[in-house]
């Protein structure tokens, strides 16, 4: 799973962020994860719960993990049809071609988190 790597990188990334801004501890994490990010939210979040009981970095048993999904969009190069594509690589549906662009859906991310110096 590779989620638990994913987790502990982002946690030891923003205890370090946090700490530089004069934060005791972080109090929510925003994290971005797109359709096709191959990422599990849900692994993720379990991932979460094993280092927050832990007490990595500067996390407490109150630390929230919130996702923001990110939707999966392509776009057709040759008819500009916009769409929602099952996979990276995806067959335009008005014109059946596959030069499609992948506009959204890949992003893995922290997006911000909130801290205290309490």
């Amino acid at each position: 799973m590779h989620e638990m790597s994913l987790m502990s990188e982002i946690i030891k990334i923003v205890s370090e962020d946090a700490r530089l801004h004069g934060f005791n501890k972080v109090d929510k994490i925003d994290v971005i994860v797109g359709d096709l990010s191959n990422v599990l939210p849900d692994a993720l979040e379990l991932a979460f719960l094993h280092f927050r009981k832990q007490g990595l970095g500067i996390l407490d048993e109150n630390t929230k993990l919130h996702f923001i999904r990110e939707v999966a969009k392509a776009k057709c190069q040759r008819c500009l049809l916009e769409f929602t594509p099952d996979y990276r690589i995806a067959l335009c549906p008005k014109c059946g071609l596959a030069n499609c662009i992948l506009v959204s859906g890949e992003t893995f991310r922290v997006e911000s988190y909130e801290g205290s110096d309490e």
